[in-house]
């Protein structure tokens, strides 16, 4: 079976972590995070320093995966079991999101995350788990604040638009929106430049640094634990997840969906 992430560490001590599951597009199965928090926890080895995250070309992440969600809904899994997000919050030394695919829901706070994120201006990024019908979850509602602000990230929790990665510049917090072919070579460039700093120096300003990300994270997570069983609890989440969760359609652009729920610019 081949595997769903790797990891990559050159002499500079920059590693590459790639997720790089075709066939499910990167969504959070259970099969899939396990190798992924694996991976996240080998970035502790001494010699590195710094960490770019990459997806597939077209893909960064396309979030939950089904049976996941239905197993929420069905009550086979607990919300609070979910900490991928946490996971990546944990890793000691500076992580960079190179996001040159479409993410969408999990998949797009999971890049946002990061310490340093890049986006592909022509791809696209939605947050929609209301579609979905139930609540935004993974730290969601505090950490998408943290990069988009209160406003743009209200629009894309209640509307789950798809807004094209040029939406974002100059409208929020993130480091670079660059066309997509071009969003690796960005990341490769900003992790260079830490790799001549010393690794434990390193470590400190990243327990520092992400503190406020860390602390939001674990307040959204309790309430956003809440608003699940309230969600999860209803008949009608089930359904919508039946009916609006195809595999090959989540993270696929609405445009490429024959569907209308998209900002473009």
């Amino acid at each position: 079976m081949a595997a769903f992430v790797s990891t990559e560490v050159d002499d500079h001590g920059v590693a590459t972590l790639h997720m790089q599951d075709e066939a499910g597009r990167n969504a959070f199965s259970e099969a899939f995070v396990q190798e992924l928090v694996t991976h996240l926890e080998g970035l502790s080895r001494p010699d590195v320093k710094v960490a770019i995250l990459r997806g597939l070309d077209e893909v960064f992440s396309a979030g939950g995966d089904r049976s996941v969600l239905m197993g929420l809904a069905e009550g086979r899994v607990a919300p609070y079991d979910l900490v991928l997000t946490r996971s990546l919050l944990e890793v000691p030394i500076p992580t960079v999101a190179a996001m040159a695919g479409h993410a969408v829901g999990g998949g797009l706070v999971f890049g946002l995350a990061c310490d340093i994120v890049i986006l592909g201006e022509e791809s696209r990024y939605s947050c929609n788990f209301m579609d979905m019908g139930f609540t935004p979850g993974m730290g969601t509602t505090r950490l998408l604040q943290t990069v988009l602000g209160e406003h743009i990230s209200a629009e894309m929790m209640y509307g789950c638009q798809y807004f094209k990665g040029k939406h974002f510049a100059g409208r929020s917090l993130v480091n670079y929106v660059e066309p997509a072919a071009k969003v690796e070579a960005r990341a490769r460039k900003v992790a260079m430049r830490m790799t001549d700093k010393p690794r434990f120096a390193l470590e400190l300003l990243k327990r520092t640094l992400s503190l406020p990300r860390r602390r939001a994270f674990e307040e959204a997570r309790t309430m956003e634990s809440l608003m699940h069983e309230i969600c999860f609890a209803n008949p009608e989440t089930q359904a919508r997840i039946r009916e609006n969760y195809t595999p090959t359609g989540v993270g696929v652009p609405p445009e490429d969906q024959g569907g209308s729920n998209e900002e473009s610019s």
